[in-house]
């Protein structure tokens, strides 16, 4: 779990040192605000949709080799992003990067539901929602770094190098598990999920929660040192406060909700509360922030929404464990994180659109109106949150 937790970690450093290094790369390459946003768009043009044949195949092969080939693959996307000369090029590695990093959660739920009790689940994927936390947190703070002194193209090469690092570990913890015995027998075909609404609702809740965090990831860096008008280094301090209170809050929950669960109580009752108010908590930080004076209002914010987004990084998994099972695991959270990831791809060209036309402040209330219908969405629209029986 801790290797897992590091994958996770990695990704989101590999996959938002983009926005980090766009303060200087995106006036080098001569990028508009709208080409800037189809290139963070164009990670997610693969990365939802592979989600389903990778689904389907870390429920049939295996997770653990699987995991390490979609790891190489985005290492080596990120390493290369370094040498690039313009849009083009630019636009090709992050469509590589997508579709190596879309083994991480369908993987690492495989793993969690094959190897890790109910009464554990919430510490088990804190591990992730921590990854999810302190890569980009890590990635802002030693990109910024790099950034003001050593430009933005070693930030891709330094990043790209350290991932290549993690296949060493993994390969020999991982090798006892490489047999015949970790396949699972009777596997759930896609079309028997298709028709199942906790399936297709779990995936709406995800839209609505994945499209506050990439507005997060991508656009901040950007907001903070155009609109704002803050130095990198001012810029990297405040990011990385808010992821850091992201990751407190991660560790936190899932200790909580296991001692919920291990005392008796309804572990459905508790995810729900926690997705219900991390969305609304995280409408109210977004939109504080578009009207947020000074650098200490905009850091309270930060760490608002990081807190937010924690709880989100957490439960949205583990439900969709609870309802998938471990059979049904990795092709429940491929369709769900195809579904859920198709804010990654409009989310961004909206922003940059809406950047470019009205500015940041429109932007960050349409973040809001979104996160807002997230939490009514986990009231009336999630149905009772128990394994579904296949």
């Amino acid at each position: 779990m801790l290797l897992l937790g590091a994958a996770v970690f990695l990704n989101y450093v590999d996959r938002g040192a983009v926005g980090i290094a766009a303060p200087l790369m995106k006036s080098d390459l001569r990028l508009t605000a709208t080409q800037f946003g189809l290139i963070v768009s164009a990670f997610f043009w693969v990365y939802a949709p592979v989600q389903l044949f990778v689904g389907w195949l870390v429920d049939r092969f295996s997770v653990y080799r699987l995991m390490a080939g979609g790891v190489l693959l985005w290492a080596l996307s990120t390493l290369a992003m370094g040498f690039v000369s313009g849009f083009g090029s630019l636009l090709i590695l992050r469509i590589l990067l997508g579709v190596g990093e879309t083994i991480a959660f369908p993987g690492g739920s495989k793993i969690i539901t094959r190897h890790v009790p109910a009464d554990r689940r919430g510490i088990a994927n804190a591990a992730m929602a921590l990854g999810i936390a302190l890569g980009p947190a890590a990635g802002t703070l030693a990109g910024g770094l790099i950034l003001a002194s050593q430009g933005w193209r070693v930030i891709f090469i330094v990043f790209g190098i350290v991932t290549l690092i993690w296949l060493l570990p993994w390969h020999g913890v991982t090798r006892k598990f490489e047999s015949g015995s970790d396949r699972d027998q009777h596997n759930v075909p896609i079309a028997s999920l298709i028709g199942r609404w906790p399936l297709w609702s779990m995936s709406i809740a995800h839209i609505a929660s994945n499209y506050v965090f990439y507005f997060i990831l991508a656009w901040l860096p950007l907001y903070l040192t155009q609109s704002r008008g803050l130095s990198i280094p001012q810029m990297t301090l405040l990011a990385t406060l808010g992821y850091a209170a992201q990751a407190v809050a991660a560790l936190s929950f899932g200790t909580i909700s296991d001692w919920w669960t291990r005392a008796g109580r309804s572990e459905a009752t508790v995810r729900r509360l926690m997705m219900t108010l991390g969305q609304a908590v995280a409408a109210g930080a977004v939109l504080g922030l578009a009207y947020a004076d000074g650098i200490w209002e905009i850091g309270l914010l930060l760490c608002v929404a990081g807190i937010a987004t924690g709880a989100l990084s957490l439960n949205t998994y583990a439900v969709a464990q609870m309802f998938s099972g471990p059979r049904a695991a990795g092709t429940w959270v491929g369709i769900q994180n195809a579904i859920g990831n198709l804010s990654g791809i409009f989310g961004p060209i909206l922003t940059g659109a809406l950047v470019d036309s009205a500015g940041y402040e429109t932007a960050f209330v349409v973040t809001a109106a979104v996160a807002a219908a997230g939490a009514l969405w986990w009231i009336i629209g999630v149905p009772k949150i128990e394994e579904v029986r296949l």
